[in-house]
């Protein structure tokens, strides 16, 4: 068996990502080797793989859900952007250009050939290789030169499943319009639809579903329920900062408040993950220096522009409410990017070009930014404690000896200056040891009467939140109809819907 399908959605954060971990996760407990893979994403959040390459972190995530070690072929492209017209490409795990939207656009051919050699190999290596598209496959200025869509469906002749977000309202114009402004070679490959976020009695969709089969042509193979909690590693802005579920107890008489700096360019969101899962521990979002407040840590979470996220920082009125708190002996921690604009001062001749700028002042530290990206997954200890993570950062902090800062100690590969740590590290929180220990010593500074959960198992909680989403997929989709999709491929005789059908192949 050498079978792939597409995963495409109506929309960005229709759940193309949870519904592609769900099906490798169902298959993968088939006894079926599975591999994920997404073309083309576009997302901060990433992570570095055993090779030193840099992809998104869904299709880390996927590959947790089959079980496999991710690699760069199962994210050839990534782009990061890094301002309102302007992206990073990473090809292969390495940085290779800065591009706008129209500079971009004549990469793209060889690109889809990287894309397709890609594939190629993933379907030579597993059973079965499931795709996952981005955005709508219907995006029709773009059609011409697609890579990540319905130019790869083509390209590689996929069976494409359409997953609609019914909790957003018009899942069924969504759903028929998708596939009606295809033009007839793309309405061909699209086999069927997938209804996400469900929430009530699934009987009552059933007239509709029955008359958008009878419009369309084909089926809806599953309606799948809403799930809280199961919105992991998020690459869409669209998901960052949603509720993750209600916040478990606390194990003894407190909680931990944690307020995370919503910069506009965030990335590796899925840091503060680790924290979210603690007993006690509540994680929220903030763009006011009124909903710091009352927290018990603050967070400066990473960031794909440092220098114009610290000047966000600067005009929301966030800065001034972190130096206030840092006076005041409350906790803070930069991450990566927040690190950065922890310090003393940021020079920036790549990724901004704004040259010496002033950071908060708040560590011993300077920053530099090199032309070259630092990937890495180093290890180390702090409080005792092992702690893995991975790097991925063009700033270099130096440490210095000031004597503003008699305190100042190791902390990972940063510094801690008394109340406040810096480290570039991402992931480090997923350490439960050390994890466990940091709240422990942030609750001690912060005067909370917190007692840190001792059994909380951040791998397992995520092996269970997988688990979940092949549950959704073997409960609630029609996976006979999926099986046949991935050994037969297309069905034959698709009809073509208008105004699609009379449009000429891009």
């Amino acid at each position: 068996m050498s079978g792939a399908l597409l995963v495409a959605g109506t929309t960005s954060d229709a759940g193309k990502s949870v519904v592609t971990a769900g099906i490798c996760r169902w298959l993968v407990r088939q006894g079926i080797s599975v591999a994920p893979f997404k073309a083309q994403n576009m997302s901060n959040n990433s992570m570095v793989t055993a090779e030193g390459a840099e992809i998104g972190r869904a299709q880390v995530m996927q590959a947790a859900a089959s079980r496999v070690e991710p690699e760069a072929a199962m994210n050839p492209v990534l782009l990061k952007p890094g301002g309102e017209n302007a992206s990073q490409v990473v090809v292969l795990g390495r940085p290779v250009a800065d591009v706008t939207a129209l500079s971009y656009r004549p990469m793209k051919a060889a690109l889809l050939e990287q894309a397709l050699a890609c594939l190629a190999d993933l379907r030579s290596r597993f059973d079965v290789v499931v795709c996952e598209g981005a955005g709508s496959p219907t995006e029709i200025n773009l059609r011409a030169d697609d890579i990540a869509n319905m130019g790869l469906a083509t390209a590689a002749d996929l069976p494409v499943v359409v997953v609609g977000d019914i909790d957003r309202g018009g899942v069924f114009a969504a759903l028929y319009g998708t596939v009606a402004l295809m033009p007839p070679a793309d309405q061909r490959l699209v086999a069927g639809f997938l209804v996400n976020k469900f929430r009530g009695d699934a009987r009552l969709l059933a007239p509709g579903l029955a008359q958008l089969h009878e419009l369309t042509g084909r089926p809806t193979l599953g309606v799948l329920p809403w799930r809280q909690g199961l919105h992991l590693d998020v690459e869409d802005s669209l998901g960052i900062g949603t509720a993750r579920g209600p916040a478990l107890p606390p194990h003894g008489e407190d909680v931990l408040r944690v307020s995370v700096a919503r910069l506009p360019r965030l990335s590796n969101v899925t840091d503060l993950d680790a924290l979210a899962a603690e007993p006690g521990v509540l994680v929220r979002y903030a763009t006011r220096p009124e909903e710091l407040a009352d927290a018990d840590l603050v967070v400066l979470p990473g960031s794909r522009s440092t220098v114009a996220d610290l000047r966000w920082l600067r005009e929301t009125g966030l800065a001034d409410a972190v130096s206030r708190r840092t006076a005041e002996g409350r906790p803070v921690l930069g991450i990566c990017g927040g690190h950065q604009m922890l310090a003393r001062t940021i020079t920036d001749e790549v990724e901004s070009r704004a040259g010496a700028v002033p950071g908060l002042g708040l560590l011993p530290t300077h920053v530099r930014f090199a032309a070259g990206k630092v990937l890495g997954r180093p290890t180390g200890s702090a409080f005792g404690e092992p702690v893995r993570g991975y790097e991925i950062h063009h700033g270099v902090v130096t440490v210095d000896s000031s004597p503003a800062f008699p305190d100042a100690e190791p902390f990972l590969d940063g510094v801690r200056a008394g109340s406040v740590w810096g480290t570039t590290w991402h992931g480090a929180l997923e350490n439960d040891g050390f994890r466990r220990a940091f709240l422990t010593e942030v609750a001690r500074v912060s005067g909370r009467r917190f007692t840190v959960a001792p059994d909380t198992d951040f791998a397992a909680v995520r092996e269970a939140r997988l688990d979940a989403l092949g549950d959704l997929v073997a409960e609630h989709a029609d996976t006979g109809a999926l099986w046949r999709l991935l050994e037969s491929g297309p069905p034959a005789g698709l009809p073509v819907l208008p105004p699609g059908s009379g449009f000429s192949p891009p």
